[in-house]
């Protein structure tokens, strides 16, 4: 998102946005399958974009070997990664499909220290290891449920595969921005790469909907999560990327998952204990760490 806001403005954004995504996602979920979920929802904010794009006199034409690039950060950043995120959602309470992304900077700045050796400090990695450790223990009471609730485990496995697809996404779009692609058609593009994704997913896995969805909910959620929860916080997301790198930028994802549990006490009825405190705060904590100078 080209823009002169400072980086705690943007950080801030998405932190505050993508906390309130994960509940407005269950309204999508009570009505349709994930699959034409997530290509609605980003097929919606491809559109926007382009618009956006021309709006801004951009031209949304890009050369093949740029279009190859942007199809990889599209599909695995927004179609694999959020069909994951949408299908861990039937199973486990949003928050804690959140708090799964706290382990999003660790990932990241090991990834772009084997790809492109990027430097990886003590402070970084001592964070990173106290951020899992968190993770670890919110997840505890999920874990300890495995044997007798298939279902915890199913919502677990797709979350850890949501957080990695997310980081090869991630890393894709460091990349991109490092070679100088435009902003806004690629990102546009990405998204429309991603919505073809999980609509070809859903061809081949679901029955096509026999009707639209009539509920104002369904409707009014769709709306935040493609304007909102897509256009506006993966711009300021990818725009902190580009200024702080792939590791420190998905420290959002640690802040992330406070405002999520939040929310999902509030509405979904979860109620968190001790251990599920325990491990916030260490995550809060371990990410604190990493953007420490």
């Amino acid at each position: 998102m080209p823009t002169r806001l400072p980086s705690w403005q943007l950080f801030a954004v998405a932190v505050l946005v993508w906390g309130t995504t994960w509940h407005a996602i269950l309204y999508q979920l009570a009505v349709w399958p994930p699959e034409y979920g997530v290509a609605a929802r980003f097929g919606l904010a491809a559109l926007v974009v382009f618009g956006v794009a021309l709006w801004r006199g951009e031209a949304l034409r890009l050369p093949a070997g740029q279009q190859r690039r942007v199809a990889l950060q599209g599909v695995f950043m927004y179609g694999l990664a959020y069909l994951c995120v949408y299908h861990g959602e039937r199973h486990v309470p949003s928050g804690l499909v959140a708090v799964g992304y706290a382990t999003s900077p660790l990932l990241a700045g090991l990834g772009a220290w084997a790809l492109w050796r990027t430097p990886l400090t003590v402070r970084f990695l001592v964070g990173g290891v106290l951020g899992v450790v968190g993770v670890a223990l919110i997840f505890a009471p999920e874990l300890a449920t495995v044997d007798r609730s298939p279902t915890a485990g199913t919502g677990l496995a797709f979350t850890v595969a949501a957080v990695a697809l997310s980081a090869v996404g991630a890393l894709s779009a460091s990349r991109n921005g490092h070679h100088g692609l435009p902003f806004w058609p690629t990102v546009g593009w990405g998204l429309a790469w991603g919505a073809g994704t999980a609509a070809a997913v859903a061809l081949l896995t679901e029955p096509l909907p026999t009707a639209w969805p009539t509920a104002p909910s369904w409707w009014l959620s769709l709306a935040y999560l493609a304007v909102a929860g897509t256009v506006v916080a993966f711009g300021a997301f990818l725009t902190l990327q580009h200024r702080l790198g792939p590791g420190k930028a998905a420290t959002v994802g640690v802040m992330t998952p406070v405002v999520a549990l939040v929310v999902s006490t509030a509405f979904e009825g979860f109620r968190p204990g001790l251990l599920t405190l325990t491990g916030a705060a260490l995550t809060v904590a371990g990410n604190v760490l990493m953007l420490r100078r």
